[in-house]
């Protein structure tokens, strides 16, 4: 069996880490290794400093900002290609098309965005969970981090999520609709891969 890169996007509070969750259970389920990664992740240098930054701790130009993120993800590079290697099934909590929404809203160019990443592995399939900003707002009211108070912010990710999620390889699903029913579709639109790996 070769192995499966899935990524979960969307705005915070989509859902994306319980069905990221479900579907890594239900992957194990058929008997497949599975590996769940959350981006960023914060436990390592360029990790913390993400998250200091996102906090208000340290200000950061925009484009430097996804300099940090991008090389998050570079730093579990070598750690992704063994796993799919290895044929795992690795699940993401947000990857490569986070940068380009979030930049983009920012005023950044796509194109470079996407450029450099261009040497990370591609996701075999890209599932984005589609959520107003309103509705992000009202299932965290509290301790939210710096974008997820700039609702202006939040409707301009979303429209560069929808615009990307016209690619090959990616699936839109209403993440406003109850878990079980997003599951399905999650598992739905998964299962196809699965079955030819």
């Amino acid at each position: 069996m070769t192995g499966l890169l899935i990524a979960f996007e969307g705005l915070d509070q989509s859902g994306k880490q319980t069905q990221a969750e479900g579907l890594r259970d239900h992957c194990a389920s058929l008997g497949r290794g599975t590996r769940l990664l959350s981006f960023p992740e914060y436990t390592t240098a360029i990790g913390g400093e993400i998250s200091r930054a996102l906090h208000g701790e340290h200000e950061y130009a925009a484009d430097t900002l996804q300099l940090l993120y991008v090389a998050n993800r570079y730093e579990h590079r070598g750690l992704i290609e063994s796993l799919l290697a290895d044929g795992t099934v690795i699940i993401c909590d947000r990857y490569l098309a986070s940068s380009i929404a979030y930049g983009e809203a920012q005023g950044l160019d796509a194109a470079w965005l996407a450029d450099i990443q261009r040497f990370l592995p591609r996701p075999d399939l890209t599932i984005v969970l589609d959520i107003a900003p309103e509705t992000a707002v009202h299932r965290k009211s509290t301790n939210r981090d710096r974008y997820e108070r700039d609702l202006a912010l939040l409707s301009r990710v979303r429209e560069s999520y929808r615009r990307q999620s016209g690619q090959k390889d990616w699936v839109r699903l209403d993440g406003g609709r109850p878990k079980a029913e997003v599951s399905a579709d999650v598992i739905a639109a998964v299962s196809t891969l699965l079955a030819r790996r």
